[in-house]
């Protein structure tokens, strides 16, 4: 591409100048894995490809130590402690987290640390955030002192945890985590993560480094926790890291501009002392570029300053669609916990449906049972040339307040399928955003996944009415009693919950404070800057 910077952040532009990242790097090889078996199959083989003096290093926002990587295993313990034991230097940030009690995760977390420090690596418990905040980054990063072309990292939205390794088939992970109930015993899981090669690891390596050698305590935004932790003894003082290798050598057509958040916190990190909001700031100029169509899949897709980004493009922009893929109902049933996501969901819909009518697609997902597939992806591909997989979720709270972490991908090889060049700009198709979206609507439309029947697929038009009738056609096969034969597909038109008034003057309050807080300085929130 003559000139990145039409679709990539400029280091200017990310916002902050303490930080020792490059605005992108040249020469990677991308690839997306759809599903936490995927992922976690590449896990387990690149791991166990590590030796004496190799590094692994992770993030985490939920840790499970018992979560099996493969059927009969390893587990994650497991898998990291055996590499500890062939001498691998492996170092962990784990959020801290809450209460199990409000379905959250901290002796999950807890018991992981303890396992890997049991098994000679070292975990840290990281609650450097704002209250009620959360690190959620998923990341790990494989380096080899002997052979850097063997360096690999994997960065998205699937956490080593419980509940996450599903499959094309959606059964649900044989170990799950307790969701609503119209999720079943086995809750169906739809996830990406991407795996990494070339100087992008490098710089995954340093995001890594950056947090870990952070001078602040980490817990010392949670004074109860810093005397909780110290009575229990736990490993508050980071080891210093082993020097950083060299970046691996370029190996492919990719690049890759790795986006974060962190919020603005005091004490302030030392790498982004006002915070960081290149994940709000990268997608704005992204969204702001569409023409003919913005592809999503998340987990929420709410806020107003989220919604309000889509909405002005489709109003400035009439031949543009938006596809968005969500979950059918929250995770958590309780009144407290659905009520609020409900709130924000609607509003953020129907502002981009006020502004873009018949042109704002909105699914979830079922499997071939019929059960509502959990949407957990966080995924976005803009007119078939910008696209991203990370751990954000398009909602305030992602792109301002909790510590998040995304990599976006420019191809240097054009697409020759026509339309070469849907958006008309002179950009033209790029084959790694064409091909992410292609094998995510082909899972969805129970369509050839050699792509032989991706007839009707690659124009946008086409794209967005193949969409449509195959949700319709389900939605009737089911209104119909289901007789017949099942149609093919998996997408069911997605219809936000409007609550009574009754029920939002409670839940709009405990939707802005509690479910998508605001990260931003003060004068950022007056301005809604990012």
């Amino acid at each position: 591409m003559d000139d990145p910077e039409r679709w990539l952040l400029s280091a200017e532009e990310r916002g902050n100048p303490a930080t020792t990242l490059p605005a992108w790097t040249a020469g990677n090889l991308a690839v997306p894995l759809v599903h936490g078996a995927a992922y976690f199959d590449r896990l387990v083989e690149a791991v166990q490809a590590l030796d004496e003096g190799d590094h692994l290093f992770f993030t985490d926002w939920r840790g499970d130590p018992d979560e099996q990587l493969r059927p009969g295993g390893p587990t994650v313990a497991q898998l990291f402690t055996d590499a500890v034991r062939r001498g691998v230097c492996v170092r962990g940030l784990v959020w801290r987290s809450h209460f199990d009690w409000l379905s959250f995760s901290k002796e999950a977390n807890r018991a992981l640390d303890a396992e890997i420090e049991d098994g000679g690596g070292e975990v840290i418990l990281d609650q450097r955030v704002h209250r009620l905040g959360s690190h959620h980054q998923k990341c790990v990063v494989l380096r080899h002192d002997q052979d850097p072309t063997r360096d690999v990292a994997f960065v998205g939205g699937i956490d080593l945890c419980h509940g996450r390794r599903d499959d094309a088939r959606h059964a649900g992970d044989p170990q799950p985590l307790a969701m609503a109930s119209a999720y079943g015993p086995n809750p169906p899981w739809h996830d990406v993560q991407l795996m990494v090669r070339g100087p992008a690891v490098g710089v995954l390596d340093t995001v890594f480094r950056e947090r870990w050698d952070d001078p602040t305590s980490p817990d010392s935004h949670n004074p109860l926790a810093y005397v909780r932790d110290r009575f229990r003894r736990a490993d508050l003082v980071a080891a210093p890291l082993p020097p950083q290798l060299p970046p691996p050598p370029p190996c492919g057509p990719h690049l890759v501009q790795n986006l974060r958040t962190y919020p603005a916190i005091r004490p302030g990190y030392e790498f982004a002392p006002r915070g960081e909001r290149s994940i709000a700031r990268g997608y704005s100029k992204a969204i702001q570029r569409a023409r003919r169509l913005v592809y999503l899949e998340d987990q929420y897709m709410w806020s107003a300053d989220v919604a309000r980004l889509f909405a002005e493009a489709l109003t400035d922009h009439p031949e543009l669609h938006l596809v968005v893929v969500v979950p059918r109902v929250p995770d958590q049933e309780t009144a407290f916990s659905s009520r609020p996501q409900y709130v924000g969901r609607w509003q953020a819909l129907e502002m981009c449906q006020r502004a873009g009518r018949d042109r704002v697609h909105v699914f979830d997902v079922e499997n071939h049972e019929g059960t509502p597939v959990y949407v957990h992806a966080k995924v976005c591909v803009v007119d078939d040339v910008w696209a991203s997989v990370g751990s954000d979720n398009f909602n305030r709270r992602s792109w301002t307040h909790d510590s998040e972490l995304s990599c976006v991908v420019l191809d240097t090889a054009r697409d020759p399928r026509e339309p070469r060049d849907p958006a008309g700009t002179g950009d033209g198709a790029r084959v790694f955003a064409r091909d992410l979206r292609l094998e995510l609507a082909r899972e969805h439309l129970d369509r050839a996944t050699d792509g032989s029947e991706d007839d009707g697929l690659v124009d946008p038009e086409e794209f967005v009415a193949a969409l449509e009738e195959s949700a319709a056609t389900l939605d009737a096969w089911h209104a119909g009693g289901r007789g017949g034969p099942r149609p093919p597909g998996r997408l069911r038109p997605h219809r936000a919950e409007r609550l009574p008034l009754s029920t939002r003057l409670w839940a709009t309050p405990v939707y802005r404070l509690i479910d998508d807080p605001d990260g931003r300085p003060w004068r950022m929130r007056q301005t809604r800057s990012f």
